[in-house]
């Protein structure tokens, strides 16, 4: 009887550990977790949106490059074939002449320098002939030295292109990571996080608006700037966008700035070297604030004042006022500019 009680009590308890909730190490992510993740996969995403953006604008400027000394190339080459011909044409008189002598044989050496050391002593070439030889000399040097550049400008743009693909491709994998982890959930809890989503964004639009609505925003190119900008406060981010309806962080300033008659890169990275620095004690509204990690900057905002700045933020969210900290999620403070 004692056996068969304890027995009992054995089956009990394992049915009571049985039916304890998992562990936290084994329990399925909750909703907030998974979101937690997709957000910060979308900011690695953004970041790698800038990284992809910088090297795009670094290979679109090397490419120009490359087309203007291709083109000095071409044109090199075509002066070093009309005094080619024309060299051509004293040998010809030459050999009929039967004067053809090693030295004019030296014109056509692979060496542009052993014809111009042969040039003085052709007695049966005129004074003419011997400033074509001269001048044929330069045009090869300078064909030889601009095809030198080419190649070298072709190999620069060629390394900023992989660059710009490799970039683009982490963008690309890390929204099919959130994509993947979205799916991940039920429909129901899809449904749910899509519905909390929406909640967060249209909240923020409405508190950023307010707060715009009541911000002093300056005067004069920055000031043009931030109005632009928080004139698309809830248009939605896209990477590599820039307008009318979709932004990234750099693509917004880039058009924001064109408003206000400056040209700027769609790049974070390359919008910082436009300007003057300014430090955070000398901000006023509608200076550009940049923020990166490991020294990279990954994003950029405009200032407004009292600690707030207006940005395109990250996939997944919108343009929107958010608060200007030196550490901006992940991201560190990185430096401010005055158009």
């Amino acid at each position: 009887m004692k056996l068969t009680r304890s027995v009992a009590q054995l089956l009990s308890a394992a049915l009571a550990i049985s039916l304890l909730p998992l562990s936290a190490a084994n329990a399925a992510p909750s909703l907030n977790d998974v979101r937690t993740k997709i957000r910060v996969l979308q900011e690695e995403a953004s970041a790698a949106g800038e990284a992809a953006q910088q090297a795009k604008v670094e290979y679109q400027s090397l490419t120009r490059k490359l087309e203007s000394v291709q083109r000095q190339a071409a044109s090199d080459a075509a002066i070093v074939a009309k005094f080619k011909n024309s060299l051509g044409a004293i040998a010809n008189e030459q050999y009929k002449n039967g004067a053809m002598s090693r030295s004019l044989e030296l014109l056509f050496s692979s060496d542009p320098t052993l014809f111009l050391s042969a040039a003085g002593s052709l007695e049966s070439v005129t004074r003419k002939q011997s400033l074509q030889l001269r001048q044929y000399s330069v045009a090869k040097q300078r064909l030889t030295a601009t095809s030198l550049t080419v190649n070298d400008k072709l190999a620069l743009a060629k390394r900023a292109q992989a660059r710009f693909l490799a970039q683009e491709k982490a963008v690309k994998d890390k929204l099919a990571s959130a994509q993947k982890l979205f799916n991940s959930l039920s429909k129901a809890e899809r449904e749910r996080l899509a519905r909390l989503n929406d909640a967060a964004e249209s909240a923020d639009k409405k508190k950023s608006l307010a707060t715009a609505a009541r911000s002093n925003l300056g005067s004069g190119r920055g000031s043009l700037a931030l109005r632009f900008s928080i004139k698309q406060i809830g248009d939605r981010y896209v990477y590599g966008a820039a307008g009318m309806t979709y932004w990234d962080c750099s693509g917004l300033t880039k058009r924001a700035f064109a408003t206000a008659g400056v040209s700027l890169p769609h790049s974070a990275a390359a919008q910082i070297r436009y300007g003057k620095r300014v430090s955070l004690s000398q901000l006023k509204p509608g200076d550009l604030v940049f923020f990166g990690k490991n020294r990279y900057i990954s994003h950029v905002g405009i200032y407004i004042s009292k600690g707030l700045m207006v940005n395109a933020t990250r996939p997944g969210s919108t343009v929107k006022i958010a608060k200007f900290t030196p550490n901006f999620g992940s991201l560190s403070f990185y430096g401010a500019t005055r158009i």
